[in-house]
């Protein structure tokens, strides 16, 4: 178990978040990087392994070439999109737990709104196994994201008898974290439940505001073991837990008829591991970095790792019991398929979040779900 192992997350660093960075995703991810070593307290030639997402454009031996790493004695990438943010930070502490690596850096940068844009779905894509599921979709008109999105949340209105404008609610609070959060996109630029009905329709019942921005930018992180992190420039958060999960008959979003798309199959898998590994229960998390691709995820995350029961998402959102998004997510922050959430949690656990929740000590952050995703408990030292 990686929380047994004693790793820990020394280090955060990003570039700004634009629509339009001007420069390569290769200088981006070294802008990153570099930032985050900084943070550490810690020189490139410290570093001996690198982590990064299969979308990623920047090779992990020209990223450490390019910011002047050595010797790489761990390098690896993970699969499925925003599925994998997690995941890096699981692959650099068992490299960190079975002495692959002393240092590893997590990373992820991309200009995906003025260059590749995710959410334009399906286009010229080469053959695979992975388009046969889609195969079954494309044809009737289901091309997006946000389309196959749509299906799970009629799903989960259906189910719990809810209204659209629970939806609303995600995307009006994590507005709102965003609005006092220098680093965010929509900083100082709050949003009311009328401007959320006011948006034009995506795909129903997902309006515009339901969906996340598009970003350009990079982040990335620094694991390494608690031991060093206690001797490095920020205090350390600790791994407690990290996970990786695929439900049964798993595809890439589009599984609509592997049970009910109103509770995603890989969630629990995943949850039963963190609670399990890290002694942590629901209930005493303080903190929560959901992943915003669509609002109706956010739901369906809380209510499937345990925050809340089964249609409480909406209740726990409106509530306030648990801060959750606090830096505005990708909603309201920036997309970076899920790493700033990490940062995010990291923020909390040392103090220094915009959004700062008093006394915080233990957060819950997850991936993308409608795919293979993860989570994780960080708590912080001592």
């Amino acid at each position: 178990m990686i929380g047994k192992a004693g790793t820990a997350i020394a280090g955060i660093g990003a570039t700004e978040f634009s629509k339009a960075s001007g420069r390569s995703e290769l200088r981006l991810a070294a802008e990153a990087v570099r930032a985050a070593l900084d943070d550490a307290g810690l020189r490139p030639a410290d570093v001996d392994g690198m982590v990064t997402f299969t979308m990623d454009t920047s090779p992990e031996i020209t990223v450490a070439q390019v910011v002047g790493m050595g010797e790489l004695t761990f390098f690896s990438r993970v699969h499925y999109g925003g599925g994998a943010a997690c995941a890096t930070i699981l692959q650099a502490a068992m490299a960190v737990a079975t002495g692959a690596a002393r240092v590893v850096v997590c990373y992820r940068a991309f200009n995906e709104r003025s260059g590749r844009r995710f959410g334009s779905g399906v286009r010229g894509r080469e053959p695979s196994a992975e388009g046969v599921a889609m195969g079954w979709t494309l044809p009737f008109g289901l091309l997006t994201p946000a389309s196959w999105a749509a299906m799970a949340a009629r799903r989960y209105l259906h189910r719990y008898g809810a209204r659209p404008e629970a939806f609303g609610e995600v995307a009006v609070a994590a507005r709102r974290y965003a609005a006092t959060n220098p680093a965010a996109y929509f900083h100082g630029r709050p949003l009311t439940l009328r401007e959320h009905r006011s948006s034009r329709w995506i795909v129903e019942p997902l309006r515009l505001l339901d969906c996340c921005q598009e970003t350009d930018g990079g982040q990335a992180l620094v694991v390494t073991s608690l031991e060093r992190a206690r001797d490095l420039r920020r205090p350390p958060v600790v791994v407690a837990a990290v996970a990786q999960g695929a439900g049964r008959a798993q595809e890439q979003m589009t599984g609509f008829y592997r049970g009910d798309p109103a509770c995603p199959p890989e969630i629990p898998v995943v949850a039963r591991r963190l609670w399990r590994d890290s002694g942590v229960r629901p209930e005493e998390v303080d903190v929560g970095i959901l992943y915003d691709h669509f609002t109706p995820y956010v739901l369906m995350q809380a209510e499937g790792y345990g925050l809340c029961g089964p249609g409480e998402g909406p209740d726990l959102v409106t509530g306030g019991r648990l801060p959750i998004n606090t830096h505005g997510g990708q909603l309201g922050e920036a997309y970076l398929h899920g790493m700033n959430g990490v940062a995010e949690a990291v923020r909390q656990l040392r103090g220094t979040a915009a959004n700062q929740v008093p006394g915080a000590r233990r957060a819950l952050v997850t991936s993308g779900t409608g795919v293979p995703t993860s989570g994780m408990v960080l708590t912080a030292d001592g």
